[in-house]
């Protein structure tokens, strides 16, 4: 009789599978559900398959965005749909996904054909509505049965109340973005009262206070002298127990007198020894089938954040940053070349010759592990002629490093808005410029592998070859839309302002259409020199838009020209790109044309365009709404803001 083999391998994976057992995590248990009563949808009607997209991306994204995201579907009917999920603050995006799963199918069996529903679990929420989302009603409490003793209610109450508050401030002001706050206190030297708050991340801290402050004043009608409540509400939920209910190593730790010598080595021998034991046997195994694997390569395997796939042939694509270092001359400021909102650009050469840009992130940057993976998953898969070519990565330590194909002549901005270079693009060179730019956004709409929405297109990231050729550059902010997405929502609206479209600045609202109306900003800059958020310095009108809407009213599209091309220019694509351009900056995203249609109407002139409508007006209010809607700059036009949920819409206004 023959026995299997067992390798070292073996051993160690099959010694490590009890400790990591003994680490797993619970399975999300469900809590509550809120209904609406009357108002349902049919069986295969389009609100139902696009709450079955719905509940697909919001599964698809659990794991994803710090454990909160939500999102507007409009499948091109009147049946649009808003939809969310919450995580609980100290859930690992493992379980959050699970929890979320779970959820988006539950919520169809406790709420069949209903129109608007809610359900919560111990670890997340998932909410969808036909109607905007009201973050105070419906409400559900729940309560253990157990009561605290009479003799001791008073206190408890007290230090329940004292507890409750303390932790709302800290949720609505908390520096992590999350809007959660833990803590704990000991009524008695027997008992630990462990408290738990969290709102949207995306309320404001005035919305999340009221949220809260409901919530908590709920407390004594159902749930008075309970040793354990739950309160939940749509925006926000509160939890205390006489028990820890969420991960204390992830959470904040509340005040409370300490515990005594022999409880507290007792807990972190239980804690710390199995840990420590079973990342001593994990990184043993580790190392043995590493050193069985490789022969001496470095390489990372990168999870891509909305592809879903690995970025699996990344060895060829890395840097050692000794390499780097090496051709940079160690970063040096002579060969700095360019400065963004993300990092320094340096210019440097290989041994073998090359050429590159290397793009180092900087520490503090606003762009993260989360953006460089983007972007090195996105443009290691792009492939085309007016689009940067990435040659491959580093990353070690502190430093996230991308390096691209050395572009010589740096952005479009460099000539453009430089009175003595701009001369060097004479107008064929501009609507080359044009064509190529097009071109690479419909790629990135239509041809690639997945629809790709850039979200920054401006003039310093297109950069220009030798031979003047546009390359679209910058994909930190880029995103991947999934299957038969049309548009996304988002708390967090990154992007530079006089590039952004209304519905995105405005209201977090992104789709292809947004990048359009960037591009017709792009080419009002082209074919004027002037650079849009500068025009208010001048008195000609308010903004480049104003300036370009009332000449083209007027019939005097010409005097947009930019006076050094008067001597030589083709006065119908002038005019044509102009109308383009018009086209593409209407506020309503429905109105303007897609890429393909734009590539279409640049290249044929027996296409028809159809006449443009007044362009979006809140381009003249956006410094004032910098200031009311905490924008963080980082480099002065590129910017993240935090929206509301309560934003006024635009009014449309059409020309005569």
């Amino acid at each position: 009789m023959s026995f299997p083999k067992f390798s070292a391998t073996h051993f160690i994976l099959l010694t490590l599978l009890p400790f990591l057992s003994f680490t797993s995590e619970a399975s999300p248990i469900f809590s509550s559900k809120a209904c609406t009563d009357s108002l349902t949808y049919k069986p295969n009607s389009p609100f139902e398959a696009n709450l079955n997209v719905l509940l697909s991306v919001l599964t698809s994204n659990a794991s994803l965005h710090d454990g909160f995201y939500r999102t507007t579907l409009d499948q091109g009917t009147p049946a649009v749909i808003n939809g969310l999920f919450l995580c609980r603050g100290d859930a690992t995006p493992t379980l959050c996904q699970e929890c979320v799963s779970d959820a988006a199918k539950e919520i169809r069996r406790q709420c069949p054909n209903q129109t608007e529903s809610i359900v919560w679990y111990d670890v997340c929420m998932l909410r969808y509505s036909n109607n905007t989302f009201n973050n105070i009603v419906p409400s559900t409490d729940l309560s253990s049965n157990g009561t605290i003793a009479s003799a001791e209610q008073d206190q408890f109450n007290k230090l329940l109340s004292d507890l409750l508050q303390k932790l709302a401030a800290e949720a609505q002001g908390s520096q992590t973005g999350k809007k959660f706050a833990t803590g704990q206190v000991n009524p008695t030297s027997s008992q630990t009262l462990y408290g738990l708050l969290q709102c949207y991340p995306d309320l404001t801290s005035f919305d999340c206070n009221m949220c809260l402050q409901s919530a908590i004043g709920a407390l004594p009608n159902c749930c008075g002298n309970k040793k354990g409540a739950t309160v939940l509400l749509p925006a926000c939920n509160i939890r205390y127990e006489l028990y820890p209910f969420y991960s204390i190593t992830t959470s904040s730790a509340g005040p409370g007198p300490p515990r005594s010598g022999k409880s507290k080595i007792a807990i972190i021998v239980a804690i710390i020894v199995p840990i420590v034991v079973s990342v001593t046997l994990f990184v043993a195994a580790c190392c043995f089938l590493r050193k069985r694997a490789s022969k001496g390569k470095k390489f990372n395997t990168f999870a891509e954040d909305d592809m879903g796939n690995d970025l699996t042939d990344t060895e060829s694509l890395q840097f050692e940053l000794a390499t780097i270092e090496a051709a940079t001359k160690r970063f040096s400021d002579e060969n700095k070349i360019g400065q963004g909102g993300f990092g320094a650009v340096y210019k440097g050469i290989l041994p073998s010759g090359q050429e590159i840009a290397v793009k180092r992130l900087s520490v503090t940057s606003l762009q993260g592990a989360l953006e460089f993976k983007n972007e090195v998953a996105l443009v290691a898969k792009l492939q085309h002629r007016n689009l940067v070519r990435l040659l491959g990565f580093c990353l070690e330590g502190q430093e996230k490093i991308l390096v691209y194909e050395y572009i010589p002549n740096k952005s479009l901005d460099h000539f453009l808005f430089d009175s003595e270079k701009k001369t060097m693009l004479d107008w064929s060179r501009r609507y080359k410029i044009i064509m190529g730019i097009a071109r690479g956004i419909l790629y990135l709409h239509e041809d690639s592998q997945l629809r790709i929405i850039h979200r920054d297109l401006k003039a310093s990231n297109v950069l220009l070859d030798t031979n003047m050729n546009p390359k679209i550059s910058d994909f930190g902010m880029a995103k991947i839309f999934h299957g038969d997405q049309t548009q996304v929502n988002t708390g967090r609206i990154v992007g530079t302002f006089g590039y952004m479209s209304p519905e995105y600045a405005m209201r977090g609202q992104f789709s292809v259409k947004s990048d359009v109306f960037s591009f017709g900003i792009l080419v009002l800059e082209i074919v004027t020199g002037k650079k849009n958020t500068d025009f208010n310095q001048s008195r000609q009108a308010d903004d480049l838009l104003s300036y370009a809407w009332d000449n083209w009213t007027q019939r005097t599209p010409l005097e947009l020209l930019d006076p050094t091309l008067r001597g030589s220019y083709s006065r119908n694509e002038v005019i044509r790109c102009i109308h383009i351009a018009l086209l593409c900056v209407q506020e309503n995203p429905s109105d303007r044309p897609s890429m393909a249609t734009i590539a279409l109407m640049l290249n044929s002139y027996s296409v028809t365009l159809s006449i443009p409508r007044q362009p979006a007006a809140f381009m003249r209010r956006t410094p004032n709404r910098q200031k009311q809607n905490n924008v963080v700059d980082s480099d002065q036009s590129t910017c993240s803001i935090l929206w509301s949920t309560n934003e006024a819409s635009i009014t449309e206004v059409y020309p005569r």
